[in-house]
């Protein structure tokens, strides 16, 4: 058996972090028969990144990628699926704290940065109905 070298870590973290990367572009070029069939004004927003109502699903999955989370929803107008794409950027977070113990004192501090922050990170919901885009909630900044 083969022991894995330390010094390739550095290269199959860079092949890692580039196959993880997805742009409008490179999403294209995996549906460029599909994307080429579409209209000018749907072309140019979804090399964009941007989507619009009456857009398919396939539309908004290559002009955003992915969603974070999905779901269902029902009312009285029928079931709509719902994707939820999350704000990635970082988060940032400071705490500090004050603790005693038997006429002992401790103070501390701390900075957290990241994305797993304590707040609502929904940033784009997006809800179809009948196989199309029907509304598009955006999270103001």
């Amino acid at each position: 058996m083969k022991k894995f070298s330390l010094r390739r870590l550095p290269l199959v973290a860079a092949v890692l972090l580039i196959s993880a990367c997805s742009t409008p572009s490179s999403r294209i070029a995996h549906h460029q028969a599909a994307f080429d069939s579409w209209p000018a004004d749907v072309r140019q927003k979804v090399q964009a990144g941007q989507i619009d109502v009456g857009f398919t699903s396939e539309m908004v999955q290559v002009a955003l990628g992915e969603p974070d989370r999905t779901f269902m929803r029902t009312n009285a107008q029928g079931t709509s699926e719902v994707w939820v794409y999350f704000d990635h950027g970082p988060q940032f977070a400071v705490g500090v704290g004050v603790g005693g113990y038997s006429r002992h004192t401790a103070y501390g501090t701390g900075v957290m940065v990241g994305n797993e922050a304590w707040h609502e990170r929904d940033a784009l919901r997006i809800m179809f109905h009948g196989g199309r885009v029907a509304a598009i909630e955006a999270r103001r900044k």
